[in-house]
């Protein structure tokens, strides 16, 4: 199979497309077609491991991988030891109608773990199938959560570097120490000075920058990246919206073939496009309904048709929301303008330029037959995390009670009682002080630090403090260098340099 730049300057193979990250005209790759998966493979992948899933989807995509590479990577990604379910994404029943799938159970307690963890082995093979003997450079811009997992996925491995950038001011505690704590030789933190938005707009910058690339390479350094912008990035997210499926069908909880809904907290819009890419291939999806925080451009998009990027940047409780340029939209928008290269990258130029475009009633009609879209601001995510508490007695972290309040809204404004599944993206240990507070009352955690808030949440919910978060308190502080984010690139420059010691 090929891939194509949304912007229409490039075509390669999967594994090109992996390495490269982002094409070299700003374009996001994207399949040349959406393989199909029938009812027939539906229901003979249904009872059968998450691992045998990904193999079957992967293979369906990166076709100049073998086999047997991708079961390699498959298991080595997947490996029983480095999750805490041996399920990988296990599905919760709150009601008849609906569920919770948990993608937290990785190393880094977020759902970047589900693609992290298998991107490094794509890119290592990636690089060896295309006879690439540079170092693959990896840059990361974060808004909370794919910092930490890229790290982990990449520590250590051979051939590889891995430089994070994250808004200094614009993460939680934990998400900043899970990254500034990282060891490895290979890896990289650096605080920006601004927001995400800022950070992702800078590292999009240095892929299209000719002059950076020339200094990588005499590094011997290929950049690349771990971002939803890497379709390697994407396609390993499919398969749980598959896994998710097959398992409601094996317990009962639906019929092979019902519709069902999926309710995605999304600020870059990868984890509910991976859904979209999902329904395309087959699955049956009536609805995917989009849930933002009070950052809510991609609500406003969905209701009007027009993504208007030009409004207030709010720091909220659920910070890896916390964006107004969706980077993955423009694969969304290639699909709505029947692959018209040239009005995506007219788009795109209009955003860049006025931080607005529109694409039309017409088109905007059709995206609604698909997509529903709302929002939850901090006010609402707080009382939807003690409703759920209280009437379900299941504990979410703020991004999740955002699905969780959008789906209400959805429910009572269209009537639609399709079994439905909230997406539930990290540990509410993650942000245990706005959990917390959610269910004791801020004045109740007023002067508590992260861990002191923490405990006080095991202690009422039962739910054991993860590992991964009573280890954060003994680990050294291994990064701390910030820049501007007009410095990105001599900020790069200087984390890569070689070390006397090399």
């Amino acid at each position: 199979m090929s891939f194509f730049s949304t912007r229409g300057g490039a075509c390669a193979t999967a594994s090109q497309a992996i390495l490269r990250g982002l094409a070299k005209d700003g374009g996001l790759f994207v399949p040349s077609m959406f393989p199909q998966i029938t009812m027939e493979q539906l229901s003979a992948m249904s009872g059968t491991s998450y691992q045998n899933h990904a193999e079957q989807i992967l293979r369906c995509f990166l076709e100049d991988y073998s086999y047997a590479e991708i079961s390699d990577a498959v298991q080595a990604a997947y490996a029983p030891y480095a999750w805490d379910d041996h399920t990988i994404a296990p599905v919760k029943t709150l009601e008849d109608n609906l569920h919770v799938l948990e993608l937290f159970h990785g190393p880094t307690l977020a759902f970047k773990d589900i693609a992290l963890k298998l991107l490094p082995h794509l890119v290592r093979m990636a690089a060896q199938k295309n006879d690439e003997q540079r170092e693959v450079s990896i840059l990361v811009a974060t808004s909370g959560d794919t910092g930490k997992a890229a790290l982990e996925g990449f520590k250590d491995v051979p051939g590889t570097s891995c430089t994070v950038f994250y808004p200094s001011d614009g993460v939680s505690d934990v998400q900043k120490l899970q990254m500034v704590t990282t060891g490895g030789k290979n890896t990289h933190v650096i605080g920006v000075n601004g927001n995400f938005d800022d950070a992702q707009t800078g590292v999009k910058k240095l892929f299209g920058n000719e002059p950076f690339h020339e200094q990588m390479n005499a590094l011997g350094k290929l950049p690349s990246s771990a971002n939803s912008i890497n379709f390697g990035r994407l396609v390993p997210q499919i398969v749980y919206y598959f896994t998710t499926y097959t398992r409601l069908v094996k317990r009962g909880a639906l019929r092979l073939g019902q519709h069902i809904n999926f309710v995605v907290p999304t600020g870059n819009f990868g984890d509910i496009l991976a859904g979209y890419y999902a329904m395309h291939m087959g699955l049956p999806i009536h609805r995917l309904i989009c849930a933002s925080n009070q950052n809510n451009v991609l609500s406003d998009f969905f209701e009007t048709g027009t993504y208007d990027a030009d409004r207030t940047f709010f720091k909220t409780i659920s910070p890896s929301m916390d964006i107004l340029i969706s980077s993955n939209l423009e694969r969304l928008l290639y699909e709505c303008a029947g692959r018209d290269a040239g009005q995506v990258k007219e788009w795109m130029q209009q955003l860049s330029e006025d931080k607005v475009f529109s694409i039309g009633v017409k088109r905007s009609k059709e995206l609604k037959k698909i997509f529903w879209a709302g929002f939850a601001d901090d006010e609402m995510t707080t009382a939807e995390i003690r409703r759920v508490w209280e009437r379900d007695d299941y504990l979410m972290d703020p991004h999740t009670a955002v699905a969780s309040h959008v789906l209400t809204q959805y429910r009572r404004q269209t009537g639609d009682q399709t079994t439905s599944v909230i997406v539930s993206t990290a540990s509410p240990y993650k942000f245990a002080p706005a959990v917390a507070s959610a269910l004791l009352g801020a004045d109740a955690v007023e002067d508590l630090d992260f861990f002191a808030c923490a405990r006080r949440l095991e202690k009422l919910s039962g739910v054991p403090i993860p590992r991964q978060i009573h280890e954060l308190r003994s680990l050294p502080i291994r990064h701390t260098a910030v820049c501007e984010p007009a410095a990105m690139e001599a900020a790069v420059m200087e984390a890569l340099k070689p070390s006397k010691d090399d």
